[in-house]
């Protein structure tokens, strides 16, 4: 039975090599010819293969390599061409970018990669807030705390609300399509569109290099409105999923915005104090000093995201927290790899999300309506320049320097949407928002007009307006010690009047610091080093690193040198 199913050639010679006939080994079949099939070798069914192609083993880190590399090389060339990068941010190219490519691929009849919330949230957006969290300049942001916190939540509630409304009520006149997009819905889409990217904001306002003041503003409001956002994206997505809304839910949602809050602070503070102690103990292995500070701030970001807190919160709490104390016992090596890793780190990750854009815009789905796009853009310009021009007037009240009208345009112009935007309206469920497309094709034109038409013109405005710059200058131990006499002088006058404001507590927690925290956390005698002489360590520091990168001794400007420092 079985010679009768191999009855074809194919078949029948597979058998003849597996009994060992004398055809398949070459001889004859003859009636007197007896072989001995035990002893005989057979001939192999193929050659040995010398080169052999097997790419789908290799096919998912070989692109992403690949995506990564046309990345940096885009990246690099976009500064050699002068005209360009002089008029158009390097953001708007990326996306153009993103676009040209997505265009190719879907000529090319293959599947589109897309944004996935996971990749972004998880792997492109930690290593940018980090960054922006590790080296942030926490003098100017701390004497600005007050304004940040006033834009970035009253700012935030109110451009959600406001959009949301209005948003509604065009709804209801235009009806038909616009119809069935109920209350709860549009409120959604106003805190989605209401959310100042920290990504977008910073790929634009490096490159104008504003003055300090408008630079700490628009970006700390757009790292700390993050907790308003996701707080009103998950209570209006949770209500419109139950149908219902009551007073207790209204202030459970309000409770829930200071949990998310502050529990990412405290998420981010803990580990910071960890992965200070940890580095106490780092003198003997001085090669994962900068592994010890990647990986506090990564679990920091994915602890605070495993209770729904605020994972940028635990991010700037942990980079804030731990540098001082980190920077004191690493060693110069490593204070210079976690530099350039972070660095580098944070610009390959913002290049992929501006490229994924483009990308993601051609894959769709789409649903087009420009009653609806016309709306959001309009709306989300009139409430940005209303809340800072109305919050701008209370807060003037309460500031030394005011905030000019050229500052209010600055800031009101510079609230750019980015992929934060894109993600949270990618992750909408279509169950409950059959209006899904409609609303992540006006985010994606959003994005698109407020990176290209304002990150094109905010630089010839700052010009146009005169707006102040920023300077770069060099910090001497001259400038150091009239600064501290300064900040000890009003520190005396508040105490003083009885006035308890930021230079007092500033003082005491910095006395704090001083007296009980730095023993615990700093190892050997930096613990007990003065300000003046760690200030000069920093100097020194930046200097050596200066020359180390120079390569030579000629870039020692006259400023570092020992007879300017004393």
């Amino acid at each position: 039975h079985f010679l009768q199913d191999c009855a074809t050639p194919g078949h029948e010679r597979a058998l003849l090599r597996a009994i060992g006939s004398p055809r398949a080994r070459g001889g004859h079949s003859g009636h007197g010819t007896h072989t001995k099939t035990h002893n005989t070798t057979y001939p192999a069914t193929r050659a040995f293969p010398v080169l052999t192609v097997n790419y789908d083993h290799v096919r998912k880190p070989f692109e992403i390599s690949l995506w990564i590399l046309l990345a940096s090389l885009m990246k690099l060339g976009f500064h050699y061409i002068p005209r360009v990068s002089s008029v158009v941010p390097e953001s708007c190219v990326l996306i153009v970018v993103g676009l040209l490519v997505g265009g190719l691929i879907r000529l090319l009849g293959e599947t589109l990669p897309v944004l996935d919330t996971q990749l972004f949230f998880l792997c492109l957006l930690p290593p940018i807030i980090l960054d922006a969290g590790y080296f942030l300049p926490t003098r100017p942001f701390t004497e600005n705390l007050g304004t940040i916190l006033v834009f970035a939540v009253v700012g935030t509630v109110w451009n959600s609300f406001f959009i949301g409304v209005v948003l509604y009520g065009v709804c209801q006149i235009e009806g038909e399509q616009l119809a069935a997009v109920d209350l709860l819905a549009c409120l959604l889409f106003g805190s989605i569109a209401s959310a100042v990217d920290p990504v977008a904001v910073l790929a634009v306002f490096e490159e104008i290099h504003i003055n300090e003041l408008l630079h700490i503003l628009v970006f700390g409001e757009s790292l700390l409105n993050d907790a308003v956002t996701v707080v009103l994206y998950h209570l209006f997505e949770e209500f419109a999923s139950e149908g219902q809304v009551t007073v207790v839910d209204a202030c459970l949602g309000m409770v829930c915005f200071f949990v998310v809050a502050f529990g990412g602070i405290l998420v981010g503070t803990v580990f910071g104090l960890v992965a200070a102690v940890t580095s106490r103990f780092t003198a003997h292995s001085r090669v994962i000093e900068p592994l010890f500070v990647f990986l506090y701030s990564y679990m920091a970001y994915l602890s605070a995201e495993v209770f729904h807190l605020s994972g940028i919160m635990a991010l700037i709490a942990c980079g804030v927290v731990m540098r001082p104390y980190v920077e004191a016992n690493i060693s110069h090596k490593s204070y210079t790899t976690v530099k350039n890793v972070l660095k580098m780190w944070s610009s390959v990750s913002e290049t992929l999300i501006f490229i994924f854009l483009g990308v993601s815009t051609v894959a769709g789905p789409h649903s087009w309506n420009w009653a609806f796009v016309i709306i959001t853009i309009f709306l989300c310009l009139i409430s940005r320049v209303m809340g800072v021009v109305g919050l701008t007037f209370i807060i003037n009240k309460f500031r030394m320097v005011k905030l000019t009208g050229k500052d209010q345009f600055i800031v009101a112009y510079g609230g750019l949407r980015g992929a934060i935007a894109f993600s949270l309206a990618f992750l909408l469920p279509s169950d409950h928002f059959p209006m899904k497309n409609m609303f992540l094709t006006a985010i994606i034109t959003l994005i698109f007009f407020t990176v290209f038409v304002q990150g094109m013109t905010i630089r010839p405005l700052v010009d146009l307006l005169a707006v102040k710059k920023k300077k770069q200058t060099k910090f001497t131990i001259n400038e150091e010690i009239h600064s501290q006499f300064i900040n000890h002088m009003l520190s005396g006058i508040e105490n003083v009047c009885g006035h308890y404001g930021h230079h007092h507590w500033r003082d005491k927690l910095s006395r704090f610091n001083k007296y009980y925290v730095k023993k615990w956390l700093i190892a050997g005698e930096r613990s007990q080093e003065p300000q003046l002489i760690s200030f000069y360590n920093k100097l020194e520091l930046k200097q050596a690193l200066l020359v180390a990168e120079s390569g030579s001794a000629a870039n020692i400007g006259p400023g570092l040198s020992s007879a300017a420092l004393l």
